[in-house]
Parts: structure tokens; sequence; C-alpha cells
């Protein structure tokens, strides 16, 4: 995965949640935050709405579009606590 190439301090936290994201089988947000206590919900700019997940404690974030139906989550983003703050994520998505 790219991101923890250009992020190595957050490598173990995103293999931990993909570990955890593939054996689930989540139906809504609230079995979503069963498995992550810390996960969020948030409206975009294209009106859909998207699951966040801290990663590294609150170092970065993972933006994600989770397909319920199907049983899918898709990394749209991974970023930074900093960049995470400007909030300009939420217009490109």
């Amino acid at each position: 995965m790219e991101y923890w190439t250009k992020h190595s301090k957050a490598r173990p936290s995103l293999e931990r949640w993909m570990k955890m994201t593939r054996g689930s089988q989540w139906k809504n947000f609230t079995e979503v935050r069963r498995t992550f206590g810390s996960a969020d919900r948030a409206k975009v700019y294209s009106g859909r709405m998207v699951v966040i997940f801290n990663i590294s404690g609150n170092d970065y974030r993972l933006i994600t579009a989770i397909h319920y139906n199907v049983e899918k989550a898709y990394i749209l983003c991974f970023l930074t606590q900093a960049e995470y703050s400007k909030n300009a994520w939420r217009d490109e998505l």
C-alpha cells in the first residue's frame, strides 16, 4: 500500500485496519463503531457519507466509502492530521 511507504509510522495501524476490515460483515455504521470506536462519519461535497478512521492514534485519517450491501470498504484518501484539519478533502470527494 503506497500510504505506508510514504508514512512508515502508519504501517502497523494500517495493517491492523486492513485485517479487521477484511473480516468484517458490517451492515451499518453502528456495527463499524463496534469494531472501531473512534470511527466517524461526514458528508462530503458530493452529498455522500464517508467513514473516517483514526490511524496511528490521531496522526493520520483514513477516509473510506463503505458499501454495506456488498460488504466492501473503499479507501478514498489517506491524510495526515494537518491535511485532514484543512477540510479541503470534503470538497474533493
